[in-house]
């Protein structure tokens, strides 16, 4: 397990994981449905991956994007590679919308729509928060 899995809260946060990648719960929610693709390698540049990290990465994309659509109805999709802080390969999942979402008795609203995520003015969720929030995602997963 490579540090920036463990930063983002995992296990508590894990939605699902495969042979090269981790989906998990984002902590800090800018939109409803915010999450983590996190690659399971110790690779910190994108080009060190495994030639098939990125044969899976359609298929779990694919999974991730039907999976958000049930939840929360998005009408874009934000993949953002930021790796400022965390160094391990990884992109935070921003679904897009104009308006707010609600889920498991919290309402977040898209700040930045129609432009750039507001990072800035994420929900930070509590341990319940967590449990609840990545519950729920789960149950709109399929494989």
């Amino acid at each position: 397990m490579n540090d920036t899995i463990l930063r983002f809260g995992y296990p508590a946060t894990l939605i699902a994981d495969y042979r090269h990648w981790m989906v998990l719960l984002r902590p800090d929610q800018p939109t409803l449905g915010s999450l983590v693709l996190a690659s399971t390698s110790e690779a910190k540049a994108f080009g060190s991956l495994p030639a098939e990290a990125y044969a899976e990465l359609g298929m779990v994309s694919a999974h991730i994007e039907a999976a958000l659509s049930r939840a929360v109805s998005y009408e874009k999709i934000n993949y953002l590679m930021l790796m400022m802080v965390d160094p391990h390969v990884h992109y935070h999942v921003i679904p897009r919308y104009a308006g707010s979402r609600s889920a498991e008795g919290l309402t977040i609203a898209d700040a930045g729509w129609p432009k750039v995520p507001a990072l800035g003015e994420a929900v930070k969720l509590d341990t319940d928060q967590v449990k609840r929030l990545a519950g729920w995602i789960k149950g709109h997963w399929r494989r």
